[in-house]
């Protein structure tokens, strides 16, 4: 979109509750200039925040869909996990082309950005850095093995996995970078060592206790879920696993993240309809983990006057949204990447 002042006008998500208005959305310079009240029209386009997807691993789209069985450690455990073997035998290149390729796949379904971690050391995030180069979605990367004095943040698989732990957080305190940590992906028991870090987001937490989940709340700690990646990887098969209702119900903030490129596509549309089927969370808290990942980078997406203008505009009269009687639950049960017309994404 031109930098010039322009006007999107429909019946928009307004602020963090969602709340639909029929509005004018006067974008100058990349940013909502101005919300304006406008009138109702029966035919108008929908609008609402772009996504952000809070766990990503875009690396390992050069396995997308390879036939492997094994545990979770043998697939995807540094340094010797499956994915890991494979990262290293992948040409510079080939992994800066297939790191593009996902990117403009997410860009193209909506999403502005992810947190990616990344692996590869400097070379690694270098990598991606190159692959997002000219891109909308743009990754806010959490390195590993000595990448993250490059990157945004420090991305820890586990705990239980990563050597020198206490060094490596320090010095990425030190230099002013978030910290996250993989926890409580297959168990319960690397969590309250991840949380004494004090991080700034937890992945996973699907085998989080009650008691952890209230610390996660009272420490003010986000936890990035990734519900099919978990079904995927045997890592649960019960809607008790991941604890959402008990996320919402202790006061946890969530994300939404996709996870491993490998086993699943990085599509926030299919993570909020698999989840709203499977665990029967209201429709509008999951739109809003959806986009609230977007916080990491300092500017949330929702839309509200002075945020960057990350917008998505839906024609629902191009297909049978229009006989939606809410929107916010046909966007997260029935929406997808070829119902959105416009995209105002990081321009």
């Amino acid at each position: 979109m031109p930098s010039r002042e322009y006007v999107i006008e429909g019946l928009a998500l307004i602020g963090e509750n969602l709340e639909e208005r029929d509005v004018a959305i006067i974008v100058e310079r990349g940013r909502i200039h101005r919300i304006e009240e406008s009138a109702h029209r029966a035919s108008a386009p929908w609008i609402c925040p772009a996504l952000f997807n809070a766990h990503t691993h875009l690396g390992d789209s050069v396995a997308m869909d390879l036939r492997a069985e094994g545990s979770l450690e043998s697939l995807v455990t540094p340094p010797h996990g499956l994915k890991h073997r494979i990262l290293a035998k992948t040409p510079h290149p080939d992994l800066i082309q297939a790191m593009r390729a996902t990117l403009g796949f997410m860009q193209e379904a909506g999403t502005a950005g992810c947190a990616d971690f990344r692996e590869g050391g400097p070379e690694g995030v270098q990598a991606l850095r190159s692959a997002a180069e000219g891109s909308p979605c743009i990754p806010l990367i959490f390195g590993r093995e000595g990448g993250e004095d490059y990157a945004e943040g420090l991305g820890i698989s586990s705990t239980r996995d990563v050597p020198d732990l206490e060094r490596r957080v320090t010095r990425s305190r030190n230099m002013k970078r978030m910290i996250a940590f993989h926890a409580g992906e297959r168990d319960r028991f690397d969590i309250d060592d991840a949380l004494s870090y004090a991080p700034d987001l937890l992945v996973h937490g699907t085998h989080a206790t009650k008691g952890q989940l209230r610390r996660c709340a009272e420490e003010e700690v986000p936890i990035a879920v990734c519900a099919r990646s978990n079904w995927t990887l045997g890592m649960t098969d019960s809607s008790k696993r991941p604890p959402l209702k008990g996320m919402i119900e202790t006061g946890c903030r969530i994300f939404l993240g996709t996870d491993n490129c490998m086993f699943v596509q990085p599509d926030l549309w299919r993570e909020m309809s698999f989840i709203a089927t499977v665990y029967h969370i209201p429709p509008a808290l999951i739109f809003r983990a959806a986009v609230d990942g977007s916080r990491l980078g300092g500017h949330p997406y929702f839309i509200t006057e002075g945020s960057p203008a990350c917008l998505l505009v839906i024609q629902p009269g191009d297909s049978n949204l229009w006989l939606s009687h809410d929107m916010v639950t046909t966007l997260v049960l029935r929406a997808g990447p070829r119902d959105i017309v416009t995209k105002v994404i990081n321009s």
